[in-house]
């Protein structure tokens, strides 16, 4: 999908209701867009059906309405396109790149804890500690058939020699300098693409969602930005547009902590309840911006 306005988007998980945090960013998408004459799309990221809830979404919807944001219809729901995913994992496995992992979370846990040096990934995991050699695809195979619990992963190390050297283009704002970091995804290792039980990750959900709707900028959290190597990677192996990208800077609650819904940061409607107005959350919100 094309078009000749910019595109920008909110993707928000219904998972818990939305902080200040979130409301900096949908802000900020928002500037941003009016700032080139661009379209603002709402998506809501809902893969995850054990965390991710109707209400959850009903009160996303309300919150950015009380903000006086205004998206495009329809909203993406991801778990209506699972087809599309499926899809781009059926690519990336024709191409060898894509292999069933049955190794539990205990068992990655052990198999760390006994090796203390194990290298961390960029959100400070250990990377997958058992290489795809260490299981015949015949043996990964009969596994599968036979109904036992997996995880399909990326073989990194094939994707990379596949695609080659790789850079992102990044600007902090709109009319900043544009600048062109390295990717480098292999410091995350073999990452999940999809599970048994759920045909997709974030990361092979979010580059399908941003080609198939024709996002031209991504503008999201610090937190993603490293990432991006990853989804860069998929981009080119899918091959799928590049968005230019803008990783805004993440509140902090008063202990340094990033605001989230994990710790049970303050949220929208806390606030709105306590008497927050909508101007002093945008003044809030957008003053971390300077």
């Amino acid at each position: 999908m094309t078009s000749a306005r910019p595109i920008f988007r909110f993707a928000p998980s219904p998972n818990g209701l939305l902080h200040l945090g979130h409301a900096h960013s949908a802000l900020l998408n928002a500037a941003m867009a009016r700032a080139v004459g661009g379209r603002l799309l709402l998506r809501i990221e809902d893969i995850d059906p054990a965390r991710c809830r109707p209400e959850f979404e009903t009160a996303i919807e309300e919150d950015l309405g009380w903000l006086g944001l205004a998206f495009e219809s329809p909203v993406r729901r991801q778990s209506e396109h699972m087809g599309d995913y499926i899809a781009a994992l059926g690519r990336l496995d024709a191409m060898g790149l894509v292999y069933a992992s049955f190794e539990s979370r205990a068992d990655i846990r052990r198999a760390v804890d006994e090796r203390p040096d194990w290298p961390l990934d960029p959100d400070g995991a250990p990377l997958f500690p058992f290489p795809r050699a260490s299981m015949s695809e015949a043996e990964r195979a009969s596994r599968r058939t036979a109904g036992h619990p997996y995880a399909l992963r990326l073989d990194m190390n094939r994707a990379v020699a596949l695609a080659g050297p790789l850079v992102w283009r990044e600007v902090e704002t709109i009319g900043s300098e544009e600048i062109r970091l390295a990717a480098d995804p292999l410091a995350w290792g073999d990452v999940v693409v999809a599970r048994k039980d759920v045909p997709t990750s974030y990361h092979l959900a979010v580059v399908v969602d941003d080609a198939l709707q024709g996002v031209s900028h991504v503008v999201r959290g610090a937190d993603l930005k490293e990432a991006t190597s990853v989804h860069r990677l998929l981009q080119v192996l899918l091959g799928l547009p590049e968005p230019l990208y803008t990783h805004h800077s993440l509140l902090l609650d008063p202990d340094g902590r990033k605001l989230s819904k994990s710790i049970g940061s303050e949220s929208l409607r806390a606030l709105r309840d306590n008497g927050a107005t909508p101007e002093e959350i945008r003044r809030r919100a957008l003053d971390v911006v300077g």
